[in-house]
């Protein structure tokens, strides 16, 4: 089997899983072929990406679509993009309903074997905390490392989560939508022309 069936099969968290406030089996969301040019990395699915085996089908996936300027039939093929997030599985809710951060296991398991099947990436999308760290190291938070994208462009660019609890972070930084979207659009459309 590839990396991607060997993913698609792994169970490592099973226990961990049942044993959240959802009480959920695992179900990794594998989203990639080693044609990808643009890779997105963010944190974990959600419970909607869950049930329905597709990243980014919430709003958050439309937020970011948005950012990006491409349609749907565009975002979802893998000749083009490259989804891989911090953890394949959604992680489940703690006691409040709050999201579990990405299990740490997922990235050490088949974050190395995952990055190296894809070959021909030009541009990478770190979206959120977890992938920020992971990809460009640092302590920084999410809001200093979006700050300085031009210390990564034109081959990476930070971004915030695209969730609507955002919303007030991207009233506070208009920058974001007047500076680093447009710039980010640009250099997607050479990389995918």
């Amino acid at each position: 089997m590839g990396v991607i069936e060997d993913i698609r099969a792994c169970r490592l968290c099973e226990a961990r899983f049942a044993a959240t406030a959802t009480a959920h089996a695992p179900r990794p969301v594998v989203w990639f072929r080693a044609s990808a040019r643009v890779l997105i990395v963010g944190q974990a699915p959600g419970a909607r990406v869950h049930e329905s085996g597709r990243p980014f089908t919430d709003p958050s996936g439309d937020r970011l679509r948005d950012w990006l300027g491409v349609d749907g039939d565009t975002f979802y093929d893998r000749e083009r993009f490259a989804i891989l997030p911090m953890a394949f599985c959604f992680p489940g809710y703690d006691s409040k309903g709050s999201d579990l951060p990405p299990p740490p296991i997922c990235a050490r398991t088949w974050r190395d074997q995952a990055m190296a099947a894809l070959g021909n990436v030009r541009l990478k999308l770190l979206v959120g905390g977890y992938a920020q760290k992971w990809h460009l190291g640092g302590k920084a938070g999410v809001t200093a490392t979006v700050a300085a994208w031009r210390d990564h462009a034109p081959d990476v660019f930070p971004l915030p989560h695209p969730s609507w609890r955002n919303t007030a972070w991207l009233k506070k930084h208009p920058w974001f939508e007047d500076e680093l979207l447009p710039a980010l659009r640009g250099r997607l459309k050479e990389v995918l022309e």
